[in-house]
């Protein structure tokens, strides 16, 4: 499995694998909505605010698939320090279970930390994410850009230094992001 940003041509193909892979577990009109949100993230974002990673899987006989994509987009806040979003994520059906998924979102969260990225917060499955280093964040320490349906799935993490202090105000996401029917 290799790990690389992906290639803008490769939008449709990362539109594909969302769709597929939500329709897949959980039900088409999920697949669609969260493929037409990567989709979305990956037009109408800055460059300077989107880190898009790739899990490409060599062995296969027409050419390089692509196995799994995660999207970083920028959370910006008051303090103007530097965090990210990690959503959606997605890795393919035939793939899941393989640890394919958590070494893509490790090596993405590498790369975001010699950046200089720090702090990284996704909203998901606790119980998934820990395994990254992702910890439940109460909204009486940061809170989330907005309402959340599942308060349980705010998670955080530091990638420079050992903790999240408490911060004023609400982070802005990016306009994709700014869907209250996504969170």
């Amino acid at each position: 499995m290799e790990f690389s940003v992906y290639d803008p041509g490769e939008i449709d193909e990362i539109r594909d694998l969302f769709i597929r892979t939500f329709t897949d577990s959980e039900s088409e009109a999920e697949g669609t909505m969260v493929g037409n949100l990567a989709y979305e993230l990956m037009n109408t974002t800055d460059n300077n605010d989107l880190f898009v990673f790739v899990a490409r899987d060599h062995h296969q006989h027409h050419g390089a698939q692509i196995a799994g994509c995660i999207i970083f987009s920028r959370l910006t806040f008051d303090s103007g320090i530097d965090a990210f979003l990690l959503s959606p994520v997605a890795v393919s059906s035939d793939y899941q279970g393989k640890g394919t998924g958590q070494a893509l979102i490790n090596f993405g969260l590498s790369i975001l930390k010699d950046n200089g990225t720090q702090l990284v917060f996704t909203y998901g499955d606790p119980n998934y994410y820990s395994r990254t280093g992702f910890a439940p964040v109460s909204e009486a320490v940061i809170r989330a850009p907005l309402p959340l349906s599942h308060p349980e799935g705010w998670l955080g993490q530091a990638l420079i230094s050992k903790t999240i202090e408490p911060m004023n105000g609400k982070p802005q996401c990016v306009e994709a992001m700014n869907k209250p029917e996504i969170w």
